[in-house]
């Protein structure tokens, strides 16, 4: 008797999913907790698992088809008795292929699935010959140069031909990408949205990270980088200022006692901006945690619905990928988005001297239906006091 393999529940506020990658094909054997596909959805990826051994009958959807919750997806029959054998896949090919290519993450298994690598090729430098997305990037880093080579070879028998060539590539959006897009334009269409800018010293900071990163390290096992004083005192200056923390609720404003923000991070799929909670109440080295763990469940696919949820402020830092200036979008229902940028050495008049100074430029986009110019620039403001004196965030003035 066939095993039905259902689209399991879906997170709330989440009509349906894309199916994404099949990671078994009609005949495999796939042992029971073995992942067999991934759904998509607007907000997470989901993983189907194989609830216990069995050898893959029947797929009813293709990748890319839409599906809804408690829809069947595959069919499984019963795994042959031990010692038997099965015309699906030869035993030595199924344990060979389960010793270290079974246990991949979800980002792993995305760039294979795109890039068409088989696992089979790479040699796991992960634990238990677990393959990591380093070894994914290095086989195809080896294989571009060879691709390379073998191009400039003909390009220097052929120059003419290789500039009439003109091709295009159409890949359809992922869902995330679809909904990304779908918010971005929501923002533009339903908010007044302004952008105000100022710009930051960050020597003071840049000199306690100096004197205190190896003993910060050594005590709390993370290092000690710009984001948690940015949280820090965007914390602050939202206690101040909390209109900028409120959010438009039909016709009324909603005001919230409590300081979770999101931090963008961006990762292959897209832009994602998971929430740190009450970070008013976390110190530096909680916040350095708390981003830490949410990059790395964002980066690995690994990001729940809670953790994508219920932010009442965002904080986006382009300067990662060297952003000197930017407006950014706001992140409905919130009201407001703080941009940080790349830190350059720029001149700047001190007391009447000319000095070179570490500069990063601010920008505070956000809804004026609901934050006046005043408040957004107050909050700015406060923003800027707070990172150019590091020792008001610990007197709380």
């Amino acid at each position: 008797m066939s095993l039905q393999i259902m689209v399991p529940d879906l997170p709330e506020s989440v009509s349906d999913a894309t199916v994404g990658t099949w990671h078994k094909k009609l005949g495999d054997i796939i042992k029971a907790g073995e992942l067999l596909v991934d759904l998509e959805t607007d907000k997470v990826v989901l993983e189907v698992p194989a609830p216990q051994d069995g050898i893959v009958s029947n797929i009813l959807f293709e990748t890319g088809s839409t599906v809804q919750a408690k829809q069947l997806l595959a069919e499984l029959q019963p795994a042959p008795a031990s010692g038997e054998e099965t015309k699906a896949k030869p035993a030595e090919a199924v344990a060979d292929a389960g010793n270290s290519h079974d246990i991949l993450t979800p980002s792993v298994r995305r760039i294979l699935a795109e890039e068409e690598v088989d696992p089979a090729n790479l040699h796991g430098s992960g634990r238990g010959g677990r393959i990591t997305r380093q070894d994914v990037l290095e086989h195809l880093s080896r294989q571009e140069s060879e691709q390379t080579t073998v191009g400039d070879i003909a390009a220097v028998e052929a120059v003419d031909s290789s500039f009439s060539s003109r091709e295009e590539k159409r890949v359809p959006m992922t869902r995330l990408r679809k909904r990304i897009a779908e918010r971005l334009l929501e923002a533009k269409n339903t908010t007044a949205m302004l952008t105000t800018f100022n710009e930051v010293n960050m020597q003071p900071i840049m000199k306690i990270r100096s004197k205190y990163q190896e003993q910060f390290e050594k005590r709390h096992g993370i290092k000690l980088g710009f984001m948690s004083f940015y949280v820090k005192a965007v914390s602050e200056a939202l206690k101040r200022y909390p209109e900028v923390n409120a959010s438009i609720d039909g016709n009324d404003i909603l005001y919230h006692n409590y300081f979770d923000i999101s931090i963008a991070v961006s990762t292959e799929r897209g832009l994602v901006t998971p929430v740190l909670r009450n970070c008013d109440e976390l110190s530096l080295a909680d916040i350095e945690k708390g981003i830490k763990s949410l990059a790395d469940k964002a980066r690995d696919g690994k990001l729940s619905v809670d953790d994508l949820t219920g932010g009442t402020f965002t904080i986006t830092n382009g300067g990662v990928f060297g952003s000197l200036m930017s407006t950014p979008i706001i992140n409905p229902p919130q009201s407001a988005i703080l941009g940080m940028h790349k830190i350059q050495d720029r001149p700047m008049a001190v007391d009447g001297q000319v000095v070179i100074l570490p500069m990063m430029y601010l920008a505070l986009s956000y809804d004026h239906r609901i934050i006046d110019g005043r408040e957004s620039v107050g909050f700015l403001v406060h923003v800027k006091s707070l990172l150019e004196d590091p020792t008001r965030l610990l007197l709380d003035i």
